[in-house]
């Protein structure tokens, strides 16, 4: 495991988006395996400005999400599927038919699920893999429990991803209770992974994914048995560690 610890959010993000340019100028025909939330969104930026300015090119790289939220439309405002629209993919030379983000609204969820992981391995796995952490040390929707789940499946959000995600939705009745995530197999399947966290409010769970013991009940934590994986955290993020 590699910690790298830069002054601001915006740092993170630049550096992120260099560790995954690389991937597409050495391999163009790259998988990137990719997040949503607020932390990425520097990184979707920079990665915007590398290919507006020829830097890089996406025409060739497949992408794979981690999750969708069930039972919302994917047009919806609040969608994963628009998020990655209008956060990256509209912005850049990416071939539609080269997306894909967890089907949220399949009649059987369970085949789905095990469609999207036959997918991924056909692709021949995920070159690199971007990843946040939720406060409570959650990656994609694999939130804390007993066990780690191997493959994608659907998740019960728990009350505080539930309340954290409150604020993207009008209210927090309106946030959606399960998730389709890609499970912790997938995500260690990867052949590197980039976790960024930035602010306080990840400190904690930054500090028990790095410094606890591996235990599902802080799922980040399976990432130390990783081969190649990059923390890229602002101070505030490492302030416990």
């Amino acid at each position: 495991m590699e910690i790298r610890v830069f002054d601001t959010a915006e740092q993170v993000g630049q550096a992120t988006a260099v560790l995954i340019a690389s991937h597409l100028i050495n391999k163009p025909e790259s998988v990137l395996g990719l997040a949503t939330g607020s932390s990425p969104i520097p990184t979707y930026q920079n990665l915007i400005a590398m290919n507006k300015s020829g830097a890089i090119d996406f025409s060739k790289c497949v992408t794979y999400n981690l999750d969708e939220y069930v039972g919302i439309p994917v047009d919806h405002e609040c969608s994963y599927h628009r998020f990655m629209d209008e956060e990256l993919f509209n912005h850049v030379n990416i071939r539609r038919e080269a997306i894909h983000v967890p089907d949220g609204n399949a009649a059987d969820m369970d085949a789905a699920a095990k469609a999207y992981d036959e997918a991924i391995v056909e692709a021949g796995n995920i070159d690199v893999q971007l990843l946040g952490i939720g406060h409570n040390g959650h990656i994609g929707f694999n939130e804390p429990g007993d066990k780690f789940v191997y493959g994608c499946h659907v998740v019960n959000l728990t009350k505080s991803t539930i309340e954290a995600n409150t604020r993207f939705f009008d209210s927090e009745a309106d946030v959606p209770r399960q998730a389709i995530s890609l499970g912790i197999g997938s995500i260690m399947n990867a052949k590197q992974v980039l976790l960024i966290a930035t602010g306080e409010g990840k400190a904690e769970a930054v500090r028990a994914a790095v410094q606890d013991d591996v235990n599902p009940a802080c799922q980040a934590s399976i990432l130390r048995t990783h081969p190649n994986v990059v923390f890229l955290l602002d101070k505030a993020a490492a302030s416990k560690l």
